[in-house]
């Protein structure tokens, strides 16, 4: 699994993070998604997957 987030999209709801926070974290100033793990391990994979179906705006990519 490839991962990435379109920052512009962002709204900093912070849903990735709750759903798979070894994967995502939001930066201190704006609360915009940063991507900690690019290519997780699989035991993250269904963490992921939840934290992209739960991105209000779609920001988060995954390709497998």
């Amino acid at each position: 699994m490839k991962v990435s987030a379109d920052q512009d999209l962002c709204c900093a709801s912070g849903l990735c993070v709750m759903k798979a926070d070894k994967v995502f974290d939001q930066r201190e100033e704006d609360g915009v998604v940063i991507v900690l793990d690019e290519a997780p391990p699989l035991e993250q994979h269904e963490a992921v997957r939840a934290a992209a179906a739960a991105c209000p705006t779609l920001a988060i990519q995954l390709s497998e």
